[in-house]
């Protein structure tokens, strides 16, 4: 039997990332876990309701799982993987809790599904303390195409706070299939063998700047998106490259919306859109915040990162580590190294065969296989 896996739910900032890894990598490597002190550090702590939406969808993916009674505050829990099962699955989240949340426990072990797995998952499509479904489409999932045939996002409602409502549809064609190998160590060993690592320590040569701001379609007779998007690119014109901005209005429940800025690197005058350094950065739609401002934020945030060096800003960082654990070898040179990445560095190296290097003072993360 295999034997459980004991987690600090404390550990390092302690919050809801260390049960979201631990259920990506319990649902991929089939190893249990038993989990304590869950966000004990927060003023509400342990389980909120975005965790259980995520269990609970998890246990539909693969009926086969099994937790122990949980509910809202729940602070330990034991969590025993199935199988991910290919199909069309649909899922509410309520309100406006994070689409991106959701997805983070279950996107891995989706991308080895025994065949094409399709999610309709609605909620809320950006917010505070997350990454936006824009962020996702445009910054994590070209970096994910590697492990798989084909995976697309598309966003089919604007959900933003508090009513939510967005929807989004995620589809990924497998291109390796979990239930083909014996043991994870052979599926690990294929997927190390035909995937290219993750290898950003060079921020190469900026070619392209472009972006997206959606907002409310309530905002649009005071051209909100129009005005963000003009603030935004007359920040950004003094760096010498392409600018492109699309700007839309939508339907929506809730007043709201965000801009998304990323870049574009070439490497020795190559831009591979699948494996290129981008960096990103965003600014909320917020009451009593000016247009102009919001565009002139997001601006500044995207300009300190270029002129930072990084090729992997610390948001996308968080997202990478675990797929950067499936291929040892892999190194990417960060912004910053938060205290998300240590918390997601320490539940990742409980289930698999990998460490980390990190560099503090050079703001490198690398993996090591630990059987090297």
């Amino acid at each position: 039997m295999t034997q459980m896996i004991e987690l600090d739910g404390n550990y390092a900032e302690g919050g809801g990332s260390i049960i979201r890894t631990a259920l990506a990598c319990s649902l991929l490597t089939q190893k249990p876990f038993r989990i304590s002190k869950i966000r004990s550090n927060r003023p509400k702590p342990g389980l909120k309701p975005q965790h259980l939406h995520a269990i609970k969808a998890i246990k539909q993916l693969a009926p086969t799982c099994k937790s122990s009674q949980i509910e809202l505050g729940t602070q330990e829990a034991w969590f025993h993987p199935g199988l991910i099962k290919s199909g069309q699955y649909n899922f509410d989240i309520k309100t406006a809790g994070s689409i991106s949340l959701f997805l983070q426990s279950m996107l891995m072990p989706c991308l080895f599904a025994p065949a094409k797995i399709t999610l309709n998952i609605k909620g809320g499509t950006c917010g505070k303390w997350q990454a936006s479904v824009d962020y996702l489409q445009q910054l994590v999932i070209p970096n994910l195409q590697r492990f798989a045939t084909k995976i697309n996002l598309s966003v089919r409602k604007r959900g933003y706070y508090p009513k939510g409502g967005g929807e989004i549809i995620l589809e990924i064609s497998p291109k390796i299939k979990a239930k083909e190998f014996k043991t994870y160590s052979d599926l690990l060993d294929n997927i190390t063998s035909s995937s290219k690592k993750f290898d950003f320590t060079n921020q190469g040569n900026l070619e392209y700047i472009k972006g997206f701001v959606n907002t409310s379609q309530d905002l649009s007779d005071k051209q909100v998106s129009k005005r963000i998007e003009s603030a935004a690119t007359a920040s950004l014109r003094g760096l010498g490259v392409p600018i492109s901005i699309d700007q839309g209005y939508f339907p929506s429940l809730s007043t709201g919306g965000e801009l998304l800025l990323w870049t574009l690197h070439s490497n020795q005058g190559i831009l591979d859109p699948q494996n290129c350094v981008r960096l990103g950065a965003t600014a909320l739609v917020e009451y009593k915040i000016s247009s102009e401002e919001i565009g002139q934020t997001a601006a500044k945030k995207l300009k300190e990162l270029i002129s930072s060096n990084a090729a992997v800003d610390h948001f996308l960082a968080d997202q990478l580590l675990i797929f950067m654990a499936l291929l040892p070898g892999s190194k990417i040179l960060v912004d910053k190294i938060s205290d998300h990445v240590l918390a997601n560095v320490y539940v990742i190296e409980q289930f698999l065969p990998v460490k980390f290097e990190i560099d503090r003072e050079v703001k490198t993360i690398k993996t090591i296989s630990k059987q090297n």
